[in-house]
């Protein structure tokens, strides 16, 4: 179980969690979208490393550890492998550390 946050504006998308010294253990943020797509997220203003878990209805179907914070001006851009709904945002290590996998399902409870 994670608590999250939301990113729901296009600011809150923009924003994630850049400018931020760390993310507490277990806790997230969640970028829900109402269509599917493949986003592309960057590492814009980050200070940590973090797992990204690509969601599709309640199905983890790509995931991408370890993402490093950018050392440069040049921010790459991090997509799945396929169109998501959402996107989990998790310290770097969460994913190994707990286990998550695709084909996995998730379960967002209010």
């Amino acid at each position: 179980i994670f608590t999250v946050e939301l990113a729901i504006t296009p600011k809150e998308k923009e924003r994630g969690l850049g400018y931020r010294d760390r993310l507490a253990p277990d806790h997230g943020m969640l970028f829900p979208y109402d269509h599917t797509e493949q986003y592309g997220f960057w590492m814009r203003g980050m200070r940590f490393p973090i797992d990204m878990v690509w969601i599709d209805g309640k199905m983890i179907v790509d995931i991408t550890p370890n993402v490093p914070v950018a050392i440069s001006d040049t921010l790459p851009v991090y997509r799945p492998k396929v169109s998501v709904d959402k996107i989990l945002e998790l310290t770097a290590g969460t994913v190994e550390r707990v286990g998550i996998a695709i084909g996995d399902t998730v379960e967002i409870l209010r």
